[in-house]
């Protein structure tokens, strides 16, 4: 009888586990509630400035070409040096946030993002704007993998991928934003008065950001110690689906970089001659991506990962090869189908992510964006070969092999049901 009831009965410690194990799971954040509402609010904000503060270059680079008098490729390294030290920085912040918090290191990111690009527009030197803009880049990993990071910690399992689709539209606004508020007043103003603006909204969404930003409440310290991080690395590396998942992150970003960072020395050239205004109006085809990433992110539970991110990747291809017709009332439409697909894409190969990961989730989402902005590193820069030496049917055919072994790479995945 004695031993009996010495099985069944729990010590203090016990108890205090299970009942631990039964608040965390009523701590997770779900869909309807405020803080829901004030997590998908903040991590927005930051997704929007993340977004803008990076590709506000990419409709100007004709202009930069011109007042620095360098050619395309190298004005595109204003935009692939901070893509490729943000990639660098992945690596590192990720783990960093695994050690001593999500929010502190967002917010810290952000806050030195904001100030670097401040002092960038004041930059009389080619060399002053690279060095700041490889700046914002490093600043903002601090930012990407980590906000994947904490939604896949706080945020309900039954609606982590609804909201990372959330998260995800909001880098596709900043994107857009970005873009359309540098083109626009690069044209009546500078382009100095353009990164200036940027650079102030940006501030202040960092400050929001840090007001409203729930605190982390299953975060778990992890170690920093290089062994730890090795065995994780090999871990990761080891596994069926995350490789791929890396690799589909490489070409999805380097075939919608190179798009976007050619499309308007097309548009500014002739038979069109288009402003600098309306090629940074054009850049409303992002708002394509704010709606497709949560509908792909919802449809994910229906068709499951892999139908989806194969679906929206031949959207993807199909959108591009309407913007080789010569009619421009094609190439828009053409875009617009393009973003979509690359957003809904994106959505679910970063949302695979975390359920994916078994440990040392921020290294895991380090590893996918590394990948990703290497893609738009070394695919937007390459581009520029393929755009001097062969102009827009060159850019087609690269951009469309890209898409094709993203195609493979989606269909491994599906068929391996990961």
């Amino acid at each position: 009888m004695n031993r009996s009831s010495q099985a069944v009965t729990l010590d203090d410690s016990d108890v205090e586990r299970l009942s631990d194990s039964a608040s965390d799971r009523n701590l997770f954040i779900k869909r309807g509630t405020p803080q829901f509402m004030r997590v998908t609010l903040a991590l927005f904000s930051a997704g929007l400035a993340t977004f803008a503060l990076l590709y506000c270059v990419q409709p100007i680079l004709p202009v930069l070409s011109q007042q620095f008098g360098v050619s395309p490729a190298a004005s595109s390294l204003s935009l692939s040096i901070s893509t490729g030290l943000m990639a660098l920085g992945l690596l590192f912040t990720g783990p960093l946030s695994d050690a001593i918090g999500r929010k502190s290191v967002m917010v810290t990111a952000l806050l030195l993002a904001a100030i670097c690009t401040l002092l960038s527009a004041t930059m009389t030197s080619w060399h002053g704007i690279l060095l700041m803009r490889a700046l914002i880049g490093l600043s903002l990993s601090g930012v990407a993998a980590v906000g994947m990071t904490y939604l896949s910690e706080e945020i309900h399992p039954s609606v982590v991928a609804f909201s990372m689709g959330l998260y995800i539209s909001g880098n596709s606004i900043g994107g857009m934003s970005g873009r359309l508020i540098s083109g626009v007043i690069t044209d009546f103003s500078s382009w100095r008065v353009a990164v200036a603006v940027i650079g102030c909204f940006s501030l202040a969404s960092a400050l929001m950001f840090w007001k409203i930003l729930p605190a982390s409440r299953h975060f778990r310290p992890a170690s920093l110690k290089p062994r730890s991080l090795l065995i994780n690395f090999r871990l990761h590396w080891r596994d069926q689906g995350l490789p791929l998942l890396f690799a589909e992150g490489f070409l999805l970003m380097g075939a919608f970089v190179t798009l976007f960072n050619y499309i308007g020395y097309r548009l500014l050239s002739a038979p069109w001659f288009l402003s600098q205004a309306v090629v940074g109006l054009l850049s409303v085809v992002y708002l394509t991506g704010s709606w497709s990433s949560p509908k792909a992110g919802a449809m994910t539970a229906r068709f499951g990962r892999g139908t989806v991110l194969l679906f929206s990747t031949a959207i993807m291809l199909t959108g591009l090869l309407i913007t080789a017709c010569n009619t421009l009332w094609l190439i828009f439409p053409g875009m617009m189908l393009f973003t979509a697909g690359f957003f809904a894409a994106h959505s679910v190969a970063s949302g695979w992510i975390g359920p994916r990961a078994r440990r040392a989730k921020g290294q895991a989402s380090s590893l996918y964006l590394f990948s990703y902005y290497a893609g738009s590193s070394v695919a937007g820069t390459l581009g520029g070969v393929f755009w001097h030496s062969y102009g827009w049917a060159g850019i087609t055919c690269f951009i469309g092999a890209l898409l094709l072994l993203a195609l493979a790479v989606g269909y491994r995945l599906k068929k391996r049901q990961l």
